[in-house]
């Protein structure tokens, strides 16, 4: 397993619905928990490791690890806040981005068990943005078109070119 990076279709796609929490998604949560702390971020969804699944997990400063499996968001303040934002598929790119400063998510976790949590500060921002990833769309999509353009030609010149191929996605 890796982590797409933009450019990559499949991150585009709308992820489908979990029928059974199971082994397979207890150790897919699992997964995708070593493969975000080896990344060295605060959230990764399913669609960025190749699998279109509603599931993805978040560990923010001074909180547990959590994992969020068919999550519905309930509601969003209409109190917004700007706060610089990365992603472990596009590597290298920061860029402020507006949100709703609060959430409240319903969803299941890793043991089948149905949680409601309301969140602010970076854990909503958390939430909010793999949430995204669950809808496909990316943090990049959410910047201004002038700023969106510079974020994707800064992406395109980080990336590494393999035997003078332009890079793919």
């Amino acid at each position: 397993m890796e982590i797409l990076l933009l450019g990559n279709e499949q991150l585009r796609q709308k992820a489908e619905r979990i029928k059974t929490i199971d082994g397979e998604i207890k150790s897919l949560a699992e997964d995708l928990l070593d493969m975000m702390r080896r990344g060295k971020g605060i959230g990764l969804a399913g669609p960025q490791v190749g699998r279109a699944l509603r599931i993805f997990v978040v560990h923010v400063d001074k909180d547990t690890p959590r994992v969020f499996i068919n999550p519905s968001i309930i509601e969003t303040s209409t109190e917004t806040v700007k706060y610089e934002e990365g992603c472990l598929s596009v590597p290298g790119i920061w860029a402020d981005v507006l949100r709703p400063k609060t959430v409240r998510v319903q969803a299941w976790n890793e043991k089948g068990r149905p949680f409601n949590l309301e969140a602010g500060g970076i854990l909503a921002r958390a939430i909010l943005h793999e949430y995204d990833h669950l809808e496909g769309v990316l943090f990049v999509d959410r910047l201004p078109e002038h700023k969106r353009d510079w974020a994707m030609k800064k992406f395109e010149k980080s990336r590494p070119h393999v035997k003078g191929k332009p890079p793919q996605g």
